[in-house]
């Protein structure tokens, strides 16, 4: 079963190697990291009060009654194509972790579906869960992975899977991307730098970490010039910057 949490778009990705690129999202539920350390604060349906990333409605099987529930691919395929108004336009990913479901027969043929379709494919992922890259249309695939550093609240254990990074950046199309703020620079180089010994060279982005514009203001020049000083790409996110915020858009 895929559990869906959102389907959003016609819109632009807001971060990345794709920044800018005209794009539907397909949003799933659920997710192996909660991320208490970037302190979004939120509320669950039943009240209980808790801290996580900025995707918590997503994340966090709290919300898991408003999640839209499909058997099959093709019935979400027909939900995504009510949003497709013109063409070329990229599809994405995310989630929540959506590598949850790499081994769901639905989840294959999802993928399968829109590479063979002649869409370009983003998979937004944390890339800390095992899988491998076995077939034609998933080296097709371009992930962008989010690996997370210390100042999510995860363990390094938990949160670094070289094994499946290498094994993305060596079967299919990959870059990495960091989230970080102004307190974490220094932290963030060295962590970094120990992170791109163990793999396969590819593009670095850091982001400025943000919920808010306002709080996005704070951050972006700092990671700006901490991009142009340790040789990483600066991403921005648009989609914070634009609507602040606000979902589905």
């Amino acid at each position: 079963m895929l559990e869906i949490n959102e389907i959003f778009g016609p819109t632009i990705q807001g971060e990345g190697l794709k920044s800018g690129t005209p794009s539907v999202f397909i949003r799933f539920g659920r997710c192996n990291l909660q991320c208490s350390g970037f302190n979004v604060e939120y509320v669950t349906p039943s009240g209980v009060k808790k801290c996580s990333c900025d995707s918590y409605f997503a994340s966090d099987i709290a919300f898991r009654n408003s999640w839209k529930k499909f058997n099959s691919f093709k019935d979400l395929v027909k939900e995504v194509d009510k949003l497709i108004k013109y063409k070329p336009i990229d599809i994405v990913i995310t989630g929540g972790e959506p590598l949850l479901y790499w081994h769901d027969e639905e989840f294959q043929k999802l993928l399968k579906y829109y590479i063979t379709n002649n869409f370009n494919l983003t998979i937004e992922t944390n890339a800390s869960l095992d899988i491998k890259i076995t077939k034609d249309y998933q080296k097709k695939i371009l992930f962008s992975m989010s690996v997370k550093l210390s100042n999510s609240g995860e363990s390094e254990k938990k949160r670094i899977n070289y094994n499946t990074i290498n094994e993305i950046l060596t079967n299919a199309n990959g870059y990495l991307k960091f989230v970080i703020d102004k307190e974490f620079l220094k932290k963030a180089k060295t962590e970094i730098k120990n992170i791109l010994k163990n793999i396969k060279k590819c593009k670095v982005f850091v982001m400025p970490r943000g919920d808010s514009k306002e709080e996005l203001e704070k951050n972006s020049k700092y990671v700006v010039d901490f991009a142009i000083k340790n040789g990483f790409y600066y991403s921005d996110r648009l989609h914070i910057r634009l609507w602040d915020g606000i979902r589905g858009v």
